[in-house]
Protein backbone atom coordinates (compact mmCIF):
# COMPACT_ATOMS: atom_id res chain seq x y z
CA UNK A 1 0.00 0.00 0.00
CA UNK A 2 2.85 2.60 0.97
CA UNK A 3 4.58 1.88 -2.26
CA UNK A 4 1.04 2.80 -4.35
CA UNK A 5 0.43 5.53 -2.48
CA UNK A 6 4.07 6.73 -2.72
CA UNK A 7 3.77 6.42 -6.77
CA UNK A 8 0.11 7.25 -7.75
CA UNK A 9 -1.40 10.68 -6.05
CA UNK A 10 -4.80 9.06 -6.77
CA UNK A 11 -3.99 6.26 -4.86
CA UNK A 12 -3.35 8.71 -1.22
CA UNK A 13 -6.83 9.49 -0.75
CA UNK A 14 -8.60 7.76 1.99
CA UNK A 15 -10.21 4.78 1.05
CA UNK A 16 -8.94 4.46 -2.39
CA UNK A 17 -6.83 1.10 -1.14
CA UNK A 18 -8.89 -1.97 0.60
CA UNK A 19 -6.48 -4.40 2.16
CA UNK A 20 -8.34 -8.10 2.56
CA UNK A 21 -6.50 -10.36 4.66
CA UNK A 22 -7.25 -13.67 3.46
CA UNK A 23 -6.43 -17.16 5.21
CA UNK A 24 -5.34 -20.13 2.60
CA UNK A 25 -5.95 -23.94 3.63
CA UNK A 26 -2.15 -23.61 4.01
CA UNK A 27 -1.48 -21.12 6.94
CA UNK A 28 -4.83 -23.27 8.87
CA UNK A 29 -3.24 -26.64 8.53
CA UNK A 30 -0.52 -26.80 10.44
CA UNK A 31 0.13 -30.57 11.91
CA UNK A 32 0.82 -31.87 8.41
CA UNK A 33 4.27 -31.10 6.52
CA UNK A 34 2.95 -29.58 2.74
CA UNK A 35 3.97 -32.71 1.41
CA UNK A 36 1.40 -34.55 3.05
CA UNK A 37 -1.10 -31.15 2.44
CA UNK A 38 -0.57 -31.59 -1.47
CA UNK A 39 1.27 -29.33 -2.57
CA UNK A 40 2.15 -25.21 -3.26
CA UNK A 41 -1.07 -24.41 -4.40
CA UNK A 42 -2.76 -24.89 -0.77
CA UNK A 43 -1.23 -21.07 -0.23
CA UNK A 44 -3.04 -19.39 -3.54
CA UNK A 45 -5.98 -21.35 -4.28
CA UNK A 46 -8.49 -18.70 -2.07
CA UNK A 47 -6.58 -15.92 -3.85
CA UNK A 48 -6.59 -17.32 -7.13
CA UNK A 49 -11.41 -17.77 -6.67
CA UNK A 50 -10.85 -14.41 -4.97
CA UNK A 51 -9.00 -12.46 -8.17
CA UNK A 52 -10.84 -14.11 -10.76
CA UNK A 53 -14.13 -13.13 -9.09
CA UNK A 54 -13.76 -9.55 -8.98
CA UNK A 55 -13.36 -9.52 -5.29
CA UNK A 56 -9.65 -8.37 -5.37
CA UNK A 57 -8.11 -6.58 -7.68
CA UNK A 58 -4.61 -7.34 -7.25
CA UNK A 59 -2.79 -10.37 -5.09
CA UNK A 60 0.45 -10.26 -2.78
CA UNK A 61 2.60 -13.44 -2.65
CA UNK A 62 5.27 -14.72 -1.01
CA UNK A 63 6.80 -16.20 -4.71
CA UNK A 64 8.07 -19.20 -2.70
CA UNK A 65 4.17 -20.68 -2.78
CA UNK A 66 3.53 -19.69 -6.25
CA UNK A 67 3.28 -22.71 -8.50
CA UNK A 68 4.94 -22.33 -11.77
CA UNK A 69 1.67 -22.50 -13.36
CA UNK A 70 -0.94 -19.60 -13.06
CA UNK A 71 -4.95 -20.04 -13.82
CA UNK A 72 -6.15 -18.35 -17.12
CA UNK A 73 -6.71 -15.30 -17.18
CA UNK A 74 -3.98 -14.37 -14.58
CA UNK A 75 -0.75 -12.92 -14.94
CA UNK A 76 2.17 -11.97 -11.93
CA UNK A 77 4.06 -8.68 -14.11
CA UNK A 78 4.88 -7.72 -10.54
CA UNK A 79 8.15 -8.63 -8.35
CA UNK A 80 9.34 -6.12 -5.33
CA UNK A 81 12.66 -5.78 -4.73
CA UNK A 82 13.79 -8.85 -2.73
CA UNK A 83 14.94 -8.89 0.44
CA UNK A 84 17.93 -11.40 1.53
CA UNK A 85 16.89 -14.71 0.05
CA UNK A 86 19.45 -16.76 2.56
CA UNK A 87 18.54 -19.43 5.56
CA UNK A 88 19.10 -18.55 9.22
CA UNK A 89 20.23 -21.22 11.11
CA UNK A 90 18.91 -20.97 14.94
CA UNK A 91 20.52 -22.81 17.77
CA UNK A 92 18.78 -23.67 20.96
CA UNK A 93 22.50 -24.20 22.37
CA UNK A 94 25.09 -21.43 22.88
CA UNK A 95 27.55 -23.52 22.35
CA UNK A 96 26.34 -24.35 18.74
CA UNK A 97 26.97 -21.28 16.22
CA UNK A 98 27.05 -22.94 13.29
CA UNK A 99 25.66 -26.36 11.08
CA UNK A 100 29.24 -27.78 11.58
CA UNK A 101 29.06 -27.59 15.71
CA UNK A 102 26.39 -29.88 15.81
CA UNK A 103 26.60 -33.35 17.00
CA UNK A 104 25.87 -36.04 15.49
CA UNK A 105 22.27 -37.34 15.84
CA UNK A 106 21.20 -33.77 16.48
CA UNK A 107 17.46 -33.04 16.11
CA UNK A 108 16.37 -30.13 13.66
CA UNK A 109 13.20 -28.65 13.00
CA UNK A 110 12.38 -27.98 9.39
CA UNK A 111 9.22 -28.78 7.53
CA UNK A 112 11.32 -27.95 3.91
CA UNK A 113 12.42 -31.03 1.94
CA UNK A 114 15.10 -28.86 0.64
CA UNK A 115 16.84 -28.38 3.76
CA UNK A 116 16.16 -31.85 5.01
CA UNK A 117 17.77 -33.35 2.18
CA UNK A 118 20.53 -30.76 2.22
CA UNK A 119 21.27 -31.13 5.90
CA UNK A 120 20.94 -35.24 5.97
CA UNK A 121 24.17 -34.95 2.96
CA UNK A 122 26.17 -33.33 5.18
CA UNK A 123 25.17 -35.75 8.17
CA UNK A 124 22.97 -38.29 7.84
CA UNK A 125 22.74 -39.06 11.53
CA UNK A 126 20.92 -35.69 11.94
CA UNK A 127 17.02 -36.34 12.36
CA UNK A 128 14.53 -33.68 10.55
CA UNK A 129 11.29 -33.31 12.01
CA UNK A 130 8.42 -31.34 10.66
CA UNK A 131 8.55 -28.18 12.14
CA UNK A 132 5.48 -25.81 11.03
CA UNK A 133 3.91 -23.04 12.46
CA UNK A 134 4.34 -19.30 12.67
CA UNK A 135 7.75 -17.94 13.95
CA UNK A 136 6.64 -18.00 17.46
CA UNK A 137 5.59 -20.97 17.68
CA UNK A 138 8.77 -22.31 16.17
CA UNK A 139 10.91 -20.41 18.64
CA UNK A 140 9.10 -21.74 21.21
CA UNK A 141 9.70 -24.83 20.48
CA UNK A 142 13.53 -24.69 20.15
CA UNK A 143 13.50 -23.17 23.49
CA UNK A 144 11.59 -25.92 25.28
CA UNK A 145 14.42 -28.24 23.76
CA UNK A 146 11.89 -29.89 21.14
CA UNK A 147 14.97 -29.98 18.66
CA UNK A 148 18.37 -28.88 18.89
CA UNK A 149 18.36 -26.19 15.92
CA UNK A 150 15.91 -25.34 12.82
CA UNK A 151 16.19 -23.03 9.73
CA UNK A 152 14.08 -20.26 8.61
CA UNK A 153 14.21 -18.36 5.82
CA UNK A 154 16.17 -14.89 7.09
CA UNK A 155 13.34 -12.62 4.82
CA UNK A 156 11.03 -13.59 6.51
CA UNK A 157 12.79 -12.84 10.53
CA UNK A 158 13.58 -9.51 8.67
CA UNK A 159 10.14 -8.62 7.97
CA UNK A 160 8.73 -9.31 11.31
CA UNK A 161 12.00 -7.07 12.65
CA UNK A 162 13.16 -10.87 14.06
CA UNK A 163 16.56 -11.32 12.45
CA UNK A 164 18.30 -10.86 16.21
CA UNK A 165 17.15 -14.67 16.54
CA UNK A 166 19.60 -15.76 13.74
CA UNK A 167 22.15 -17.54 15.22
CA UNK A 168 23.75 -17.45 11.58
CA UNK A 169 22.91 -16.78 8.28
CA UNK A 170 23.92 -19.65 5.91
CA UNK A 171 26.12 -19.18 2.70
CA UNK A 172 24.54 -20.78 -0.64
CA UNK A 173 27.35 -23.26 -0.07
CA UNK A 174 25.85 -24.45 3.02
CA UNK A 175 22.19 -24.34 2.41
CA UNK A 176 20.70 -23.18 -1.27
CA UNK A 177 17.54 -21.48 -1.02
CA UNK A 178 14.24 -22.33 -2.52
CA UNK A 179 13.14 -20.89 -5.81
CA UNK A 180 12.38 -17.30 -5.14
CA UNK A 181 12.94 -17.26 -1.51
CA UNK A 182 13.01 -13.67 -0.28
CA UNK A 183 10.72 -12.34 -3.15
CA UNK A 184 7.36 -10.97 -3.21
CA UNK A 185 5.37 -10.82 -6.12
CA UNK A 186 1.73 -9.15 -7.07
CA UNK A 187 -0.45 -10.96 -9.17
CA UNK A 188 -4.00 -9.49 -11.15
CA UNK A 189 -6.28 -10.40 -14.11
CA UNK A 190 -4.51 -10.18 -17.48
CA UNK A 191 -7.20 -7.52 -19.09
CA UNK A 192 -7.18 -5.04 -15.77
CA UNK A 193 -5.40 -2.37 -17.41
CA UNK A 194 -5.39 -0.32 -14.18
CA UNK A 195 -3.67 -3.31 -11.76
CA UNK A 196 -1.22 -3.67 -14.87
CA UNK A 197 -0.53 -0.26 -14.81
CA UNK A 198 -0.05 0.24 -11.04
CA UNK A 199 2.08 -2.74 -10.76
CA UNK A 200 4.46 -1.82 -13.52
CA UNK A 201 5.39 1.39 -11.67
CA UNK A 202 6.47 -1.63 -8.71
CA UNK A 203 8.16 -4.35 -10.44
CA UNK A 204 11.79 -4.17 -9.59
CA UNK A 205 13.28 -5.24 -13.14
CA UNK A 206 16.27 -7.41 -11.58
CA UNK A 207 14.53 -9.61 -8.90
CA UNK A 208 12.23 -9.91 -11.27
CA UNK A 209 14.85 -11.42 -13.71
CA UNK A 210 15.95 -13.86 -10.69
CA UNK A 211 13.01 -15.19 -9.78
CA UNK A 212 11.53 -15.62 -13.70
CA UNK A 213 15.18 -17.06 -14.21
CA UNK A 214 14.36 -19.76 -10.62
CA UNK A 215 10.67 -20.33 -11.74
CA UNK A 216 11.67 -21.26 -15.33
CA UNK A 217 13.91 -23.84 -13.27
CA UNK A 218 11.62 -25.44 -11.07
CA UNK A 219 9.33 -25.52 -14.61
CA UNK A 220 11.67 -27.53 -16.68
CA UNK A 221 12.09 -30.16 -13.74
CA UNK A 222 8.10 -30.16 -13.33
CA UNK A 223 8.89 -30.41 -9.20
CA UNK A 224 6.39 -31.12 -6.79
CA UNK A 225 6.59 -31.11 -2.77
CA UNK A 226 8.01 -34.64 -2.59
CA UNK A 227 11.18 -33.78 -4.37
CA UNK A 228 14.10 -31.43 -2.69
CA UNK A 229 14.99 -28.75 -5.15
CA UNK A 230 16.64 -25.85 -4.65
CA UNK A 231 17.78 -22.81 -7.25
CA UNK A 232 18.66 -19.21 -6.79
CA UNK A 233 20.03 -16.28 -9.17
CA UNK A 234 21.49 -13.29 -9.25
CA UNK A 235 22.90 -10.43 -11.38
CA UNK A 236 26.44 -9.60 -10.68
CA UNK A 237 28.56 -7.33 -12.22
CA UNK A 238 25.48 -7.19 -15.39
CA UNK A 239 25.49 -10.69 -15.74
CA UNK A 240 22.87 -13.36 -14.27
CA UNK A 241 24.57 -16.20 -12.25
CA UNK A 242 22.17 -19.22 -11.07
CA UNK A 243 23.01 -22.38 -8.89
CA UNK A 244 20.19 -25.18 -9.19
CA UNK A 245 20.23 -28.83 -7.06
CA UNK A 246 18.05 -31.29 -6.70
CA UNK A 247 18.36 -34.44 -3.99
CA UNK A 248 16.55 -37.65 -2.52
CA UNK A 249 14.56 -36.61 0.46
CA UNK A 250 17.36 -38.67 2.45
CA UNK A 251 20.11 -36.18 1.18
CA UNK A 252 21.65 -40.35 -0.24
CA UNK A 253 21.82 -38.27 -3.83
CA UNK A 254 22.42 -34.62 -5.04
CA UNK A 255 22.95 -33.47 -8.27
CA UNK A 256 24.01 -29.46 -8.99
CA UNK A 257 24.57 -27.02 -11.72
CA UNK A 258 25.63 -23.35 -12.23
CA UNK A 259 25.52 -21.51 -14.78
CA UNK A 260 25.79 -17.52 -16.47
CA UNK A 261 24.86 -15.68 -19.19
CA UNK A 262 23.19 -12.37 -19.95
CA UNK A 263 20.17 -10.93 -17.86
CA UNK A 264 17.84 -10.92 -21.04
CA UNK A 265 18.21 -14.41 -21.78
CA UNK A 266 17.38 -15.37 -17.75
CA UNK A 267 14.52 -17.83 -18.62
CA UNK A 268 16.05 -19.71 -21.23
CA UNK A 269 19.34 -19.95 -18.32
CA UNK A 270 16.88 -21.40 -15.96
CA UNK A 271 15.32 -23.71 -18.39
CA UNK A 272 18.64 -25.26 -19.58
CA UNK A 273 19.16 -25.63 -15.66
CA UNK A 274 16.68 -27.73 -14.50
CA UNK A 275 16.80 -29.14 -18.53
CA UNK A 276 20.70 -30.37 -17.67
CA UNK A 277 19.55 -31.86 -14.15
CA UNK A 278 16.63 -33.70 -14.96
CA UNK A 279 19.19 -35.38 -17.37
CA UNK A 280 21.62 -35.60 -14.91
CA UNK A 281 19.79 -37.32 -12.52
CA UNK A 282 17.87 -39.81 -15.02
CA UNK A 283 14.44 -40.91 -15.57
CA UNK A 284 14.32 -42.96 -12.65
CA UNK A 285 15.43 -40.57 -9.95
CA UNK A 286 11.95 -38.72 -10.91
CA UNK A 287 10.13 -42.36 -10.99
CA UNK A 288 11.27 -43.14 -7.62
CA UNK A 289 10.11 -39.44 -6.28
CA UNK A 290 6.48 -40.20 -8.07
CA UNK A 291 6.34 -43.08 -6.69
CA UNK A 292 6.94 -42.47 -3.25
CA UNK A 293 4.08 -41.67 -0.88
CA UNK A 294 4.63 -39.19 1.85
CA UNK A 295 4.56 -41.32 4.39
CA UNK A 296 7.72 -43.14 2.79
CA UNK A 297 9.26 -39.42 1.91
CA UNK A 298 9.56 -38.96 6.36
CA UNK A 299 9.84 -42.32 7.01
CA UNK A 300 13.78 -42.02 5.40
CA UNK A 301 13.72 -39.04 7.12
CA UNK A 302 13.32 -39.63 10.33
CA UNK A 303 14.52 -43.05 10.59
Amino acid sequence: RKLLMESFDELKEEGAIEICVMKTQGDMILDKSLMELGGKGLFTKELDTALLGDEVDICVHSMKDVPTWLPEGTVLPCNLEREDTNDAFISGDESIQSLDDLPDNAVIGTASLRRQAQLMAKNPTWKCVNFRGNVQTRLRKLDDGVVDATLLAIAGLKRMDMDGCATTVLGWDEMLPAVAQGAIGIQCRDDDERSLKYLDALNHAETKAAVDCERAFLEALDGNCKTPIAGQARIVDGKIEFRGLIAMPDGSLVYKTESSGEVEDAVAIGKAAGEKLKADAGEKFFEMMVEMSPQQVIGQLTK
